[in-house]
């Protein structure tokens, strides 16, 4: 059945559920979907991003094919290791073009994906294994433009809270970082 939006008109959702219980990562495919049909663009923001082979390569995948990936993190996150999870993936995101924005003004616990400004996807599920394959999580699909044009221009709105990465200037970290990233990349599943 249809949900009514402030202005009366309908519009559908669609609630996905995913967990230790099923042999299907419901969710994760959800998000697979989502990124290859995109067209223009997607806006992302996760508290973490560790995410599957097979999230990570078809964000890569889609990138390198034209479609603008903006991705929001957060500058430090709650644990040592989530954060250098989260930044051992920054390298290959941005030689793939994606667009990654450190948030630096606290902790951004959002989990959303708007696509093309057509739909977007809200829940409790992170981009990151545990969340993806282990965790009971629930998202749902909101296919209203009015949804997805908020959740952008929020992404917009806080860009003033955040500093855009560029691979030349990533490149130039600490030596002693990558050390760090390389350490929780290889704990990565487990995260």
């Amino acid at each position: 059945e249809p949900v009514m939006d402030k202005a009366g008109s309908s519009f559908y959702s669609q609630i996905i559920s995913s967990g230790p219980d099923s042999d299907w990562s419901a969710i994760m495919q959800c998000y697979f979907t989502a990124i290859t049909q995109a067209k223009k663009n997607i806006y992302i923001i996760t508290p973490y991003f560790i995410p599957t082979d097979f999230i990570l390569n078809v964000v890569k995948v889609t990138a390198l094919s034209g479609v603008e990936i903006n991705l929001m993190v957060p500058e430090r996150s709650d644990t040592w290791l989530s954060h250098w999870g989260t930044m051992s993936y920054i390298s290959e995101l941005l030689e793939a073009g994606v667009k990654i924005y450190l948030f630096k003004k606290g902790f951004n616990h959002s989990k959303v994906l708007s696509i093309d400004g057509e739909y977007c996807i809200i829940g409790s599920a992170n981009m990151d294994t545990r969340s993806l394959e282990h965790h009971f999580e629930v998202t749902s699909i909101l296919y209203n433009r009015d949804c997805a044009s908020i959740i952008e221009n929020q992404f917009r709105c806080d860009l003033i809270r955040c500093e855009l990465l560029t691979l030349e200037k990533w490149k130039k970290r600490r030596k002693f970082f990558r050390f760090y990233e390389s350490l929780a990349r290889l704990l990565s599943p487990l995260l």
